[in-house]
Order: structure tokens, then sequence, then C-alpha cells
């Protein structure tokens, strides 16, 4: 028997019927060319299905299921060369910032390339080490730097400390002192320039929690100078992410400059100035800035400054991994109502909580498109949350069983998941070339409880 009784059992017929002539009314969208894949990315369509590198989305998904995490390495060093040759020959560092995908894999991907680590916790730190980093190629950012981190850090021989506060000025110096040893700081400066992204991840405005504020900036150099177990080796600044504009940038890398300026007159010198990261890519066809181009002339007006004897730093995240990665999941159910379409996917907020969070676009392409006439949907999740969604008003042909590919994913996607509802957190795999890695296996029901225990 159907579950709501004989009646609607005989009703039934007639409901399918009406969902089907909404499927009809709605269709009158035209047939779309070949789905926009972001630049950059590493996408393409062989063979009438989707490819990252020379690997096939679709048989992996048969091979690891789904949801599905898949990065290109070929996309990272791409995206990594172009700081390197907007830098070069220029002394320079360029410190991955690791919150933006921490996966073991990735991180070893960056680390054999040369790049640094930028870490705002202890537990990145043992991550970066775990992949291959060294402690003195990180820089240790971030508002909040426990007492247990900061040991940790002056123990491993970290590079850095992006410093935040006179409060934690005064921490390090302590804890440096306490065990003997000379923490490395700079300070990171708060120059109040828009970046022009969303208010949730723009970190340089006066309103915002970083960094100390570019008025008190040489004052509190002029403090740190005084305090012992220090040694000063540079200025930071850091002002958002999903940067598609220079202007902003170079803004505040004008402000940092005459805070050079200013230290060297007070007799303080410093080695390296830290322009951050925070370079945007591709997610709605934005057209940010080159790297190549954006630090190429970054080491241009450094020299116009007469500043060419201090080392430029910086610390890309999403630029670097952003475009190189795909979330793939398997369509569960398709649902026309009378007011909107739903697209019930078997990912969710949970794996990549970015829409949820910053209602944040993400292009979502057909793995293997059907070439039929799209219909109009809401992309969604089986959370059970109304914000539980992954791409609204998209027009897509799909079945249920079908491939979605939700691009742009590489960063802040697997980094930032969760077991919400009891999910397991998806797999993980790296392709370069024809070549296939496992690089983290999908969680089973038994690892949701893992280091819990039952009272008795």
């Amino acid at each position: 028997m159907h579950p709501a009784g004989v009646g609607a059992w005989r009703l039934w017929p007639k409901r399918a019927a009406g969902f089907a002539k909404r499927r009809r009314q709605i269709t009158p969208l035209a047939m779309t060319d070949t789905p926009r894949l972001p630049v950059g990315s590493g996408l393409h369509y062989a063979h009438g299905t989707l490819h990252l590198e020379q690997v096939s989305l679709a048989e992996l998904v048969k091979r690891f299921g789904s949801p599905l995490y898949v990065y290109s390495k070929q996309v990272m060093l791409d995206a990594l060369h172009a700081y390197t040759q907007g830098l070069n020959p220029h002394p320079h560092r360029v410190h991955y910032a690791m919150k933006a995908n921490s996966s073991l894999a990735v991180l070893q991907v960056f680390a054999n390339a040369g790049c640094g680590f930028d870490i705002v916790s202890g537990g990145e730190l043992a991550r970066a080490m775990q992949a291959g980093a060294h402690a003195q190629d990180c820089v240790f950012s971030g508002v909040g730097k426990t007492t247990a981190e900061i040991d940790q850090a002056l123990a491993a021989g970290i590079g850095c400390f992006n410093v935040e506060s006179l409060s934690e000025l005064q921490h390090i110096s302590s804890r440096a002192q306490a065990l003997g040893k000379v923490a490395p700081i700079s300070l990171r400066v708060n120059p109040d320039v828009d970046a022009g992204t969303h208010p949730y991840i723009s970190t340089g405005l006066r309103d915002n929690k970083f960094g100390i504020a570019h008025a008190d900036a040489v004052a509190a150099y002029r403090y740190a100078s005084e305090l012992g177990g220090l040694h000063i080796t540079g200025i930071d600044c850091h002002i958002g992410s999903q940067i598609t504009q220079a202007t902003p940038f170079f803004d505040a890398m004008e402000r940092v400059f005459d805070l050079v300026d200013a230290l060297t007159e007070q007799g303080i010198t410093l080695q390296h100035i830290d322009l951050g990261g925070g370079l945007g890519i591709d997610y709605q066809g934005e057209q940010p800035p080159s790297a190549v181009h954006l630090w190429q002339t970054t080491v241009q007006r450094l020299h116009a400054r007469g500043l060419q004897h201090h080392a430029l730093w910086c610390e890309p995240g999403r630029s670097l991994v952003g475009n190189a990665g795909v979330c793939l999941s398997q369509v569960v159910v398709c649902k026309p109502t009378a007011h909107k379409n739903f697209l019930i996917l078997d990912a969710a907020m949970n794996d990549l909580p970015r829409p949820a969070m910053y209602q944040a676009y993400h292009e979502i392409v057909p793995v293997t498109p059907r070439g039929e006439p799209p219909l109009l949907w809401d992309v969604v999740g089986p959370v059970c949350e109304t914000g539980d969604w992954l791409g609204r008003a998209r027009t897509l042909a799909a079945h249920e069983g079908d491939v979605l590919a939700i691009c742009s994913a590489g960063a802040y996607g697997m980094s930032m998941a969760s077991q919400y509802n009891a999910r397991p957190r998806a797999a993980e795999v790296l392709v370069h070339g024809d070549t296939v890695h496992l690089i983290r296996e999908r969680e089973r029901h038994e690892t949701l409880w893992q280091g819990e225990y039952l009272v008795t």
C-alpha cells in the first residue's frame, strides 16, 4: 500500500501528470551551449563527459562514490608558477595560506614545490610539518594565539609570528624569554582599505578584528623594540579574500611602504614586507588581476620607492587551490513543485558550506550533458536546514542519478566541511595527468563517534 493510503495511491497518477505538466510549463528555456567552465580550472569536456586533466570525472564517481572532491595537481602548480614568475628575480617567499585547503596531499604538493606556509593554529603547524614542511618556512598569523600554540611554534623554530595586538606582543615576548628563545616577529598592520569583497572575508577595515591600526603602527614597533625575546623582521598586511580589483591592493601596499619609510627614520630596519594574499578567482565570470601582473607591478613600485633591499613575502590561498578543485555530487531526487523546482543532491552544506555561509556562487555543470532542454532548478542538499542550498535558479538538464560538478570548490570546501546531521565527510582524490590518487578515504559511520564515550 502507498504510505499515504489507498485514496492517495489512486490520486497519484493525476499528481504525477500534474508534475509532468509543470515540467513542460517551465521548459521554454532554450538549449544551452557547452556549460561555462571557470577560467583556470583545468576542466574540459572530452568524449561527451567532463574531465579534469586527463581523467574522466564520471569514472571517478563510479570508482570512489559521491560526494567526492577532486583536485588537479597541475592547476595548483600553474597557479603557483604565476606568483613566482611575477616575483622573480626579486628575493621573495610564497607562503601558502593553508586554511584554504589543508588536506595533507595538497600541502605536500606545495611543500615539494618550495612553498612556505601561512598557518593560523597549532593544528595547522602540525599538519604542515606532517606534510613535509619546515617550521622555519612558516608564518604564524591569527588574532588569538594561545600560550600552548606560541610555545609549540617557538619550540619548532617558527619562521615568523605575524603579531596582531600589543597584548599578543607582550605574550610572545614573555613566552620567548621563559623558554630561552628569540621570537621572530612582524606586526600585522590594518591599513583601513576596503577590499570590495564580502564583509565576512574583509580583513583590512578599521571595524575588523585584525591587525594593528595604521596610525598606531610606528608606536607599536617602538614598543616591540623595547621588549625582550623578540627579533623584529618585517611588516605584514592583509586586506581580505576574493579580491577582484588591483586598486585596493595597491592602496594598502603604498600605505605599508609609507610605514616602512617611517620606521627606517626611527632606526627600525626590516628585512621583509609581507603583503598577504586574497587574490580572487573566477567563480561567476570575475576577472581578477593575474598574479603575474600584480606582483610584477608590486616589485616595480617597491624599487621605485627605494625599498628594493626588502624581500617580498605573500600568503595566497584561494588563488592557488580554488579553481583546482571540484565537488562531484549525484542527483538523488528531482522535485518539481508549483512554485519552484528542486534538484536534491547527495552533497550538502556540510560538504560545501560557502553558499550557506556567504551566499557564494559556484558554477554547477553536468558531468555528462544530456543535450536536452534545461529546466530551472534550485540545487539543494538533504540536510534539514532551509539554508542548505548549493545553487539557486540554475538552468540544468538533469535526471535522478546524474552526476553534477560543483566548480571552484578547491578552497574553503573540504577544509570547512563538517559532520552535521551525522553525515560522513566526503572522500578526496588528487589527479595528475592520467594518474589518480585517493588522498582521503570517505568517512564511515563508525568514525562519526570516534573518541566519544557512553556513560556507564
